[in-house]
Order: structure tokens, then sequence, then C-alpha cells
């Protein structure tokens, strides 16, 4: 039976306005867009106007990071995010400004606005944009995202006054990896790097995990039978890929950069996890956390706490839940301890960046008095320990752990410590996650 075939007149009509309506909102959801975007951009402009009229030496940098703070903060986002919207809207408005005016009329969306750009971000004559933007326009109006993607790489070859092997130059700086969590204990790894190098290095990840299934059998990969198959390792390829990718990344030896005594071999990864005792024990049920950022499973924390040569154990109020102390059987640099347990990451407003990547600062100036004290201490990355320091940006010590930063435009904005990863408990006795 044809779908829709028993409809009324009156739901085949309603279905029309809803798509229709559905059409109405993204076209204003793709003009509001595009107005954020120019907003951005103008923020950018501002930032180099100041530093500019200032003859900053960084050459707006500085400046530019603590206009960004200022609207994240407002926001409760990260300024490194709202930095790098703002250099993608100026990218935007400024190199594609048909593109831009495009998508603020309704005409495209806010994807195909990114397609149509990233497809022709190599082109540096304004002229080429222009009539590259002009030709894809239309052809954005009536195709889909990735339809534009495709045809807009052809397109801007036309007007590409620089080799493949130039622009494979300019994009192999941007190589790089990344973590993403996901939860259940879980994280994506990504990569980004040349084309012939990452598929070689997949593609021997598949050969090796073909590999294991077939030795685990006896046989030549692709020579096994369908009961051999079911009796063998019950991984999938994938599974087995991904084990044999974390298994040479942790125990590898990077031979292509490694020196002659191994240095690079003797590094071995470290991690941070805490677990409330009662969920070591069993008694429990509130999960690990690893590095203060993602719940890992209990099994994974055993495993690691019988592996691991010491324990920094985090002491907890009972009831409140707040950090008490942190000892050691044999203590060593205590007061470090101490801080990284209750701050976990860098304790600018909507920062997440772990301690680990941090600087210890001095609230109060050490070198105007500021005592070296757990109160007057705290983690900032380097990028909010430079903004400390060299921005209107103001820190003042609240208790608790508890800091009020006051931005350049005099908004106040409290960042409190990252709850602990611990069990409290209440009157009846009952164990509660704080």
């Amino acid at each position: 039976m044809a779908a829709l075939a028993d409809a009324t007149i009156e739901q085949v009509e309603t279905l029309a306005e809803l798509t229709d309506m559905l059409v109405g909102l993204e076209r204003t959801i793709s003009s509001l867009q595009a107005a954020r975007d120019g907003v951005l951009a103008v923020g950018s402009r501002l930032a180099l106007q100041m530093a500019d009229e200032a003859e900053h030496p960084d050459f707006g940098d500085l400046t530019s990071r603590t206009v960004a703070a200022e609207m994240a903060a407002a926001l409760r986002m990260s300024d490194r995010t709202v930095q790098a919207r703002m250099t993608e809207a100026v990218w935007r408005v400024e190199r594609f400004p048909l593109v831009w005016a495009a998508q603020g009329a309704g005409r495209i969306s806010a994807a195909h606005a990114r397609a149509i750009c990233e497809a022709a971000e190599h082109l540096e004559d304004a002229t080429d944009r222009e009539a590259y933007s002009a030709e894809m326009i239309p052809f954005a109006e009536s195709e889909s995202p990735n339809r534009v993607s495709r045809h807009g790489r052809r397109v801007a070859e036309r007007f590409q006054s620089r080799s493949v092997d130039e622009r494979h130059g300019d994009a192999r700086e941007k190589r790089a990896v990344w973590v993403k969590d996901v939860g259940d204990g879980m994280s994506q790894l990504g990569l980004l790097g040349p084309a012939t190098l990452v598929h070689g290095a997949f593609e021997r990840l598949t050969q090796m995990a073909q590999s294991v299934k077939g030795q685990e059998r006896g046989v030549a990969p692709g020579q096994e039978s369908a009961q051999e198959q079911s009796e063998g390792d019950q991984r999938s390829v994938a599974q087995v890929r991904a084990d044999l990718a974390l298994d040479l990344l942790l125990t590898g030896a990077p031979a292509g950069h490694d020196t002659h005594q191994g240095l690079l071999a003797a590094i071995r990864g470290s991690v941070s996890v805490t677990v409330p005792v009662t969920s070591l024990m069993g008694q429990g049920s509130t999960p690990a956390e690893l590095d203060g950022r993602t719940p890992i499973d209990i099994g994974t924390a055993k495993a690691l706490a019988g592996a691991a040569s010491g324990w920094d154990r985090i002491l907890t109020h009972p009831i409140t839940g707040a950090l008490l102390a942190v000892d050691r059987y044999r203590p060593d640099a205590e007061l470090k301890r101490h801080l990284r347990a209750r701050d976990q990451r860098c304790r600018f407003p909507a920062c997440g960046h772990p301690t680990r990547d941090c600087d210890i600062d001095h609230h109060h100036d050490a070198a105007r008095g500021g005592p070296t004290t757990v109160r007057n201490l705290g983690h900032l990355c380097r990028r909010h320990h430079v903004l400390k320091h060299h921005s209107p940006w103001v820190v003042e010590v609240l208790g608790d752990g508890a800091y009020a930063w006051t931005s350049p435009a005099g908004r106040v904005y409290i960042d409190r410590p990252q709850p602990q990863n611990t069990v409290t408990f209440v009157e009846d006795g009952v164990g509660a996650p704080f």
C-alpha cells in the first residue's frame, strides 16, 4: 500500500503547512546565524582597532582574547570557542561577502554557506572569490550541502592559481590530534594528517586486525570457515583495529622520531582517576572519574588501582562532600596535590583545561606579599594566566575555593571548584552521590 494513500485532505494540507513552516524557520535561523557572524566579526575588528590605537606589539592577540573572554563569560561559554568563532566569522564575512549576504537573506542555510566557503578557502584573489561565489550561490539554492561541497571543489579548481602541491604544503600545517569525551567511559581520538599516511596507517591496522583474527584460528585471513569464525575471537575487525591502535600508541616506539637512547620509547602515558572508596569496596554505585572530566567504569578503576605504584588519597566531608585534605603515605608536594584535587580544571569561567596543563597562579601576586597558601593559589591554563596579568580582567578570592572574576565591561562571574567525585551520607545512613 502506498504511503499516505489513506490520509485525509486535511492531513495532507497540515503536512504541507508544517513543511512550509519548517522551511520558514530554517531561513530565519540561517539569517540569525549570519547576523551573529556579523556581530562576532565586528567584535574582532573592535579588538584590532583598540590594539592598533594602543600600538600593541602582539598585533591585537591579547586584546582579541580579552574581547572574546568578555563575550564568552556573558554567554557562559569557553572564550577559546568564542575567539575561534570570531576568527571564522571574520574569514566568512570579509572573504566571502556574497555568501554571507545570501545566508542573511535566507537564500541558503549556514551549512550551505560553510560548504561554499570551505571548498574555496585557498582562493586568494578577491575577484576570483567573488566570481566563484556568484556561480555557487544559485547552485546551492536548489541542492544539498554535501552536493554543494563536491561541486564547489570542482568549480574552485578553475580559479586556483596555486598547484595542489603548494596547497597541500599549507594544509599539512594544520595536522593535529585531539580527544573528545562521548560518555559511558568512552572517548574518541581524532587525527588530521596527510591522506597517504592516514590511509596507510588505517590499512596497516586493518591487515594486523585480520591477521590477529586469523592467528586465533590458525588459518590465513579470509580462508576460515563459518564455524571457525564463530568459535574464534568474537571481536569484530573494527574492534580489534581499535585495540591494536591503542596498544601501538601506548607501548610502541616512534621509530621515525626517537633518539638513539630511546627517550621517546621510555615515555609512558599517565592519567588521574578519582573513585570513592565505597565503590572500590563494592558498596556503592558512584562511578570513577578520569581526570575530573568523564566517568569510567569501576572495573577499569580497580585495574588501574592494582597497577598503580602510589595513590593520592583525597579526603572529603561525608555530609557536604567538600574537599578536606589530600595526603599520601609518602607526602610529596602536598600543597600541589591539594590544589589539583580541588580545582580539577582551569579556574577561569567556562574553561575546561585539566590541571595537568595549567600553571599554579598566585591570585595576589607573591611579589607583592601574596602568600603561598591554598586560599591564594589556583590553577590557570597558560592562556588565562596571561589574560589575568595582562588585561583588565580581575579575580577576587571569595573563600571555599570560589573566585569572583570581573570582566573589562564590569560584569562579575563566580567560578566555584568542580564538585568532588565522592559519596555523601544523609541521616538515615544511605549513601548518596554528591
